[in-house]
């Protein structure tokens, strides 16, 4: 019995996580989400200077704190906090940086800036 129930509490937990990762689910609707988003994306720092147009960045969501792994040897932006402002437009709070990110189903756009290291991207899923 007690592998029967682990067997459902698997199956539910993929099921969740399947539906959190929906191309029609909407980040900011969610406290749970991960997806992958295709476009241009840049860095820049005092060292680096990366553009690519042909990136990806990876998302993950929990609660209101979200994460950005980004391709091509640009750095992970993680811990950034948010608010959401109004139709999918979220507004950091808190110390973890300055700018605007705007997450829906189909669109990521960032402009963000922390301790000198500034972050972009312009994609869709």
């Amino acid at each position: 019995m007690k592998s029967v129930l682990k067997i459902m509490g698997v199956l539910l937990l993929a099921a969740f996580i399947v539906s959190s990762c929906s191309k029609d689910t909407d980040p900011a609707d969610v406290d749970v989400f991960a997806g992958t988003f295709r476009g241009k994306i840049g860095y820049t720092d005092a060292e680096k200077n990366i553009t690519q147009d042909n990136g990806s960045v990876f998302v993950t969501k929990l609660n209101n704190t979200y994460n950005f792994r980004f391709s091509d040897g640009i750095p992970d932006l993680n811990g950034v906090e948010f608010q959401r402002k109004d139709d999918n437009t979220l507004v950091s709070v808190g110390s973890s940086g300055t700018g605007m990110i705007t997450i829906n189903k189909d669109k990521l756009v960032i402009g963000f800036a922390r301790n000198g290291r500034n972050w972009t991207a312009d994609c869709g899923r």
